[in-house]
């Protein structure tokens, strides 16, 4: 799903020690977001990316990314204390963790360091590992406020900033914290912004995050089950929650999994199925 290794050895400039991971993972052609971002990043640019996950995302700025901090390594550096160079924010826990595996997967050669925040669980496992020194930081917002706040994290020698999955940041109410940790980062930097929607405030968002940026545009690959049958219901927007009473009816029905595009959303649709008694 990354690169292909089949491919002249320059097409994509990824360092032996990077190419020895991906190959190791087992991964062979890369994804249209991959081919298309990899050389934007490496060139120190900013990114405007609209994927959604599932396109192969985190790959396309977890290996430049590592590509990078490697080559600007020095004798010196090596010997100091590690300093977050990486600052990767995202919105859930979930997704912190498998960007995180990304990390360890594709830099496992490189000898850079990487640490994973988020709320919900006790700090002292992430401050330990802050403490020591690492060279990328992947985070959620509030906790890593938080741990700012309490000086446990410095984001003053940042080089490269990202920003995953910004609509469900804004669904998720995190804008403001996002604005709070883009405004003690360093100005001279280089910014990736990656949504799977460019709504206004989106958009708005990106204009104060990036400089001149090149954007890159995917859709993921979507395949279905053959065993699965599909319908299409169009209906107002007024009459959703009625359509839905109504399908659930079906007596043959006996677990059902409803998608909404907001957390909002999902409240709402939880209250009308209670109303009618639906668990």
């Amino acid at each position: 799903q990354i690169l292909d290794l089949a491919l002249p050895h320059d097409s994509l400039n990824i360092i032996e020690p990077i190419l020895r991971s991906i190959k190791t993972e087992g991964y062979t052609t890369p994804t249209p977001i991959q081919e298309q971002a990899i050389p934007i990043v490496l060139e120190g640019k900013d990114l405007l990316g609209c994927a959604q996950t599932g396109t192969g995302k985190t790959a396309a700025f977890a290996i430049p990314i590592l590509q990078l901090l490697v080559q600007r390594q020095t004798h010196a550096t090596r010997r100091e204390k590690r300093t977050i160079k990486a600052l990767i924010l995202t919105p859930t826990r979930e997704l912190a963790i498998q960007i995180g595996e990304s990390f360890a997967a594709y830099g496992r050669h490189t000898g850079l360091k990487h640490t994973v925040i988020f709320g919900g669980v006790k700090q002292l496992r992430q401050t330990d590992s802050l403490q020591n020194g690492v060279d990328i930081l992947i985070a959620t917002p509030g906790r890593l406020i938080d741990l700012m706040a309490q000086r446990f994290v410095s984001l003053k020698h940042l080089e490269i900033f990202v920003l995953d999955e910004a609509d469900r940041m804004l669904d998720m109410g995190f804008v403001h914290d996002v604005r709070r940790i883009i405004a003690v980062i360093p100005p001279q930097r280089q910014s990736l912004f990656f949504s799977a929607t460019m709504p206004p405030e989106i958009v708005k968002l990106a204009d104060t995050i990036l400089v001149k940026p090149e954007k890159v545009e995917v859709t993921p690959v979507s395949s279905t089950v053959d065993i699965i049958q599909q319908s299409v219901f169009f209906v107002d927007k007024d009459n959703k929650n009625a359509l839905l009473l109504h399908i659930l009816e079906d007596k043959s029905i006996e677990t059902a999994l409803v998608f909404t595009r907001t957390k909002h959303g999902a409240d709402k649709v939880v209250k009308v199925l209670l109303r009618h008694e639906i668990k």
